[in-house]
């Protein structure tokens, strides 16, 4: 085993991650906060994340949930897709507002995990609450082994 702690671990796996995820950093996402099992992602709605009816498009709240599911299930060092998602939408998230994800672990068994995550707006309302269940497929996000 390494010799490097869990923290260590998810913050230089997030950090492997997030070097080439372009749709993270292009709707001006923000990781906030990484560690074993969780990690929460924060972005401000923009003006082209705005749907016809002048709040945020769900498509774009799902994004940021997935986001920070995303970089929670990968924390571990092992490379981690998304087997299934879902999002019940409970508010809308407008213009201006910052919108925060905060993403769990409820279980990880073997290659499979499940996920929660629950985005809010600054006032603390929560606008989604979403759950994924991950997989985990081979490789890893940094040599352990390396100096």
């Amino acid at each position: 085993m390494s010799g490097i702690t869990d923290q260590q671990r998810a913050e230089r796996s997030s950090e492997a991650m997030l070097k080439d995820d372009h749709t993270t950093k292009g709707m001006g996402m923000t990781v906030e906060a990484v560690g074993p099992g969780m990690a929460t992602l924060s972005m401000v709605v923009r003006k082209d994340h705005l749907n016809g009816h002048g709040s945020c498009h769900g498509g774009a709240i799902f994004t940021l949930a997935d986001s920070a599911f995303a970089f929670a299930c990968n924390s571990h060092n092992k490379v981690t897709v998304a087997q299934h998602c879902s999002v019940t939408f409970l508010a809308p998230g407008r213009e201006g507002d910052r919108l925060t994800a905060t993403a769990r672990e409820v279980t990880l068994a073997g290659r499979s995990g499940i996920y929660d995550v629950t985005v809010t707006r600054k006032d603390g309302v929560a606008i989604a609450e979403f759950r994924g269940l991950s997989r985990t497929v081979s490789g890893t996000h940094f040599d352990e082994t390396a100096a």
